[in-house]
């Protein structure tokens, strides 16, 4: 826990406050493995990856493989709309993405080969069993330099929105697998906390917990130069100190430092229903409406974390799997189901490539779109999906990949791949080979998980 005393303060205590809460280590230790690195050559792009995690299973179907020549019992449900690409269509809840087809690249032959409620790929044995972020922060290190932004992020809707319910991801998204605890993801708090051991607050309405913590931060720095413990650092000790004093990462997380036009025009919040859809168990217990209202925000807070260092961030506003439409007791059926959570989706999408685009980022930033499975081909009686893990939707932008494009095809009932089957294997490749280069990563020390995980083969045409 971060602690800044009153009374006097022993220098072996001031060299290990462990700021961030990033694995309970001292803020030096986490510049260790980037000053390692460092000798042998930096393999990182300087490219950032945003995955949003479409929990509980996205259709194929009513996002972006539609199929309205399929029987009835088949055929997409909710409609199609045009897209920017000539003779490709999206489902119709999707407007505003389809607009902007010819700055993506959709998958229609991407298989999870996982019908069951889970976090893969996040975490899951296609990533040995660690978050893919946790790969980069291996070798990028856990902190941004001397702004000590972390490099890996999860963002749940507790982080933009206290009128969001609790939830939380089926699976440790923290999980580091091989790695170990040093590099697993930051994750700001509930309630306005950065992380759980740093009492920085965020909210406007709790500003003055966080002037007390720069209050304290002043004395602590009035300390050190009146004792001149500074000169007497080793340049990690330095580092962590400069970290602990900078604004870097409590700046990227304070969304009033965005233009309001900026934040009105990811904001969701309109997308919430009067009702909840309070006709499903998840739609009164306010998942389909958190959604609604976290969904533009997340992504925003993505970009920011994104431009101010962070290398991988996860953003998971999907509440215990509202893409999972069985149209039961809990779930809503597929058209009530994608106008609760796609619409949103699709407003939050669109406009986050619209930024980048009017920002240059198109390069800089990749954003991957998925779930952890798709929908069965055939409605069940009550006009749902089901648990289906042999096509699901992916969708791509950004990071140097070649928009306007879809790659394969799904047979004509939208079951399986028609074309080679392309897996998280390829799509966790695709991911390394954004954030690093691969010829020097081979020869990076220390880091065979990475190599491994890199080494089979990116989505074809991807690049």
């Amino acid at each position: 826990m971060l602690t800044i005393s009153d009374g006097a303060m022993k220098r072996r205590d001031f060299l290990t406050i462990g700021g961030l809460g990033l694995g309970g280590l001292s803020l030096s230790s986490l510049f260790a493995a980037r000053a390692g690195a460092a000798e042998t050559g930096n393999p990182i792009t300087g490219k950032s990856v945003i995955f949003v995690f479409q929990q509980g299973g996205p259709s194929q179907f009513e996002t972006f493989d539609p199929k309205m020549e399929a029987p009835d019992n088949i055929r997409t449900v909710t409609g199609c709309v045009q897209t920017s690409l000539p003779g490709v269509i999206f489902g119709d809840t999707m407007q505003r993405t389809a607009a902007l087809a010819h700055k993506l690249a959709i998958v229609r032959s991407y298989q999870t080969n996982n019908g069951g409620h889970n976090i893969q790929p996040l975490v899951g044995p296609d990533s040995l069993n660690a978050n893919i972020g946790s790969y980069y922060s291996r070798v990028a290190g856990a902190t941004r330099g001397s702004t000590g932004m972390p490099t890996n992020a999860v963002l749940f809707p507790s982080a933009v929105t206290s009128e969001a319910p609790s939830g939380s991801a089926r699976g440790n998204i923290a999980s580091t697998g091989p790695l170990g605890p040093n590099y697993a993801p930051f994750i700001p708090g509930a309630g306005g906390e950065l992380q759980q051991d740093m009492r920085l607050r965020l909210s406007r309405e709790r500003l003055s917990d966080r002037r007390e913590l720069l209050n304290q931060i002043d004395r602590l720095n009035r300390y050190v130069d009146a004792n001149d413990q500074f000169e007497t650092m080793n340049q990690l000790q330095r580092q962590a100190y400069q970290v602990l004093l900078s604004g870097g990462v409590a700046n990227a997380l304070d969304l009033s430092r965005e233009d309001p036009r900026t934040v009105e025009r990811y904001d969701t919040s309109c997308f919430a229903h009067r009702d909840g859809w309070a006709r499903a168990a998840r739609g009164r217990k306010g998942y389909y409406n958190g959604h609604a209202r976290s969904l533009g925000k997340l992504l925003l807070l993505a970009r920011r974390l994104c431009e101010a260092g962070c290398g991988f961030v996860t953003v998971h506003a999907d509440y215990e799997g509202v893409w999972d439409m069985h149209a039961d007791g809990n779930n809503l059926n597929m058209i009530d189901g994608m106008q609760a959570v796609g619409r949103s989706f699709d407003h939050a999408v669109a406009t986050f490539v619209e930024d980048c685009e009017a920002r240059g980022l198109q390069d800089q930033i990749m954003l991957v779109c998925s779930g952890e499975m798709g929908r069965t081909p055939r409605l069940n009686r009550n006009g749902g999906r089901d648990h289906w893990g042999r096509l699901a939707p992916l969708l791509m932008y950004g990071g140097g990949i070649r928009g306007g494009q879809v790659i394969g095809r799904s047979t004509s009932d939208g079951g399986q791949p028609a074309t080679e089957n392309l897996t998280p294997k390829h799509l966790i490749s695709s991911i390394l080979h954004t954030v690093f280069d691969a010829g020097l990563l081979r020869v990076t020390a220390g880091v065979p998980q990475v190599v491994q995980l890199s080494g089979h083969e990116p989505i074809p045409d991807l690049f």
